[in-house]
C-alpha cells in the first residue's frame, strides 16, 4: 500500500500535531501548521487525532496511488482534483488502485491537509512523524516531497468495498475561514506594559499586512510602528505557537509552527489557541486586525472547540461502525 508522488507541489511535507518535550533540548516543536483542520481529516477517517497527514502549501502536488485507500482532504481550498473531476473535501473519499490526486489551483487559504485512513507507515522522531526541514530529519527522509518519492501506508481493513459511496461528512468548514482579511483576537503578553499607550491602542485599530517573506517560522507583519517606552530588551524566553514578538524595527511577528524554542525580543501578545488556524491560512498581502480578549474567554473557546472534537470522533466512530 503505497503512493507515489509525481510532482511535490509548492511545499508539501508531512506533519502531525509537533515534537512536544524536546524544545529544551533545543529540538523546535515543529508539526501542522493548521492543527484544527489535520486534527479533522484524521477524526472524519476515524484515524486517532495526531496521526501523520500531508501539508499542501498554494500549490498542491500530484498524487497517484497503488492501492485503494480511503482520503479526507480539509483546510484551505486548493481545489482538490481525484482522476480530472472536482472531490470534495471535508469528507471521506474512496480512491481506487491507480487514482491521481491532483490540485487545480488556489481559491481560499493557504494550506490544505491529506490525511489517509490507517495513516502513514512513517518512523518516528522523538515521538513524532513532523519534518523539521531545517534540520533535515523526520517525516520522509527530512525533506519535502518531490517527484518519484514513495509513501507507504499503514495497513487499514477498508470497511466498505470501493465504489460504495460514503455520504457523510461536515460542511465545508473552509468556507468559514476569512480570505483576505482576518480579525484575529490576543490575550496581552509578559511585556505589553513595555509599549507606549499610543502603540497599544494602534495595535487593535490598526491593520497589518502579511508579507511575503512570511513562512512556517514566522508571519512577518507590516504596518504602524508598535514603539517601547524605553529601549530594552530580553535575554531570552520559550517560544510559543502564536507569540506576538516586536523587534526593533517595531514590527510584529507572529511566531508559527517551526519557531525557534527561544526568543529575545518583548512578546506584545499571543494569539489564542483557536484562532491559529485563521493566521495559518493568511497568504501573503493578505491582512490582519488584532482584537484583545480576556483569557477566560480564549480558555471557553478552546473548551467548546475540544467538545465539538470530542463530538465529531464520536459520530465517526458511529458511521465507520455502521460501514463494518
Amino acid at each position: 500500500m503505497s503512493i507515489t508522488v509525481q510532482k511535490g507541489g509548492m511545499l508539501t511535507t508531512v506533519q502531525d500535531l509537533g515534537r512536544t518535550g524536546y524544545q529544551k533540548y533545543g529540538v523546535i516543536v515543529s508539526g501542522v501548521m493548521d492543527a484544527f483542520s489535520a486534527k479533522m481529516a484524521n477524526l472524519l477517517l476515524g484515524n486517532k487525532e495526531n496521526e501523520a497527514v500531508l501539508e499542501m502549501t498554494v500549490l498542491g502536488p500530484h498524487l497517484k496511488f497503488n492501492s485503494s485507500a480511503i482520503i479526507c482532504v480539509t483546510g484551505g481550498d486548493l481545489h482538490p482534483m481525484l482522476d480530472g473531476k472536482s472531490m470534495g473535501m471535508w469528507k471521506p473519499v474512496q480512491v481506487s488502485k491507480g487514482a491521481e490526486l491532483t490540485f487545480k489551483g488556489l481559491r481560499k487559504g493557504c494550506r490544505s491537509y491529506l490525511a489517509v485512513k490507517g495513516g502513514l507507515a512513517l518512523e518516528e522522531k522523538m515521538n513524532s512523524k513532523s519534518t523539521y526541514l531545517r534540520a533535515g530529519f523526520g517525516g520522509y527522509k527530512g525533506k519535502k516531497l518531490d517527484s518519484g518519492d514513495v509513501l507507504e501506508l499503514l495497513e487499514s481493513k477498508l470497511p466498505c468495498s470501493i465504489g460504495e459511496k460514503l455520504n457523510w461528512g461536515l460542511m465545508p468548514l473552509a468556507n468559514e475561514r476569512p480570505a483576505k482579511h482576518a480579525e484575529v483576537r490576543f490575550i496581552k503578553g509578559p511585556q505589553y506594559s513595555w509599549f507606549i499607550e499610543e502603540s497599544q491602542k494602534m495595535f487593535e485599530q490598526g491593520v497589518y499586512t502579511v508579507l511575503p517573506n512570511s513562512d512556517r517560522m514566522g508571519y512577518r507583519l507590516h504596518g504602524e510602528k508598535i514603539e517601547k517606552v524605553e529601549p530594552r530588551e530580553l535575554v531570552t524566553e520559550a517560544a510559543s505557537f502564536g507569540t506576538i514578538q516586536i523587534p526593533p524595527d517595531g514590527q510584529p511577528i507572529i511566531l508559527m509552527a517551526d519557531r525557534q524554542t527561544t526568543g529575545g525580543y518583548p512578546k506584545i501578545g499571543q494569539v489564542i489557541s483557536v484562532d491559529l488556524p485563521i493566521v495559518a491560512q493568511m497568504s501573503p498581502h493578505s491582512s490582519i486586525t488584532f482584537k484583545e480578549v480576556p483569557l477566560k474567554e480564549a480558555q471557553t473557546l478552546l473548551l467548546q472547540e475540544n467538545k465539538l472534537f470530542e463530538q465529531i470522533k464520536t459520530a465517526a466512530k458511529l458511521k465507520w461502525r455502521d460501514w463494518s
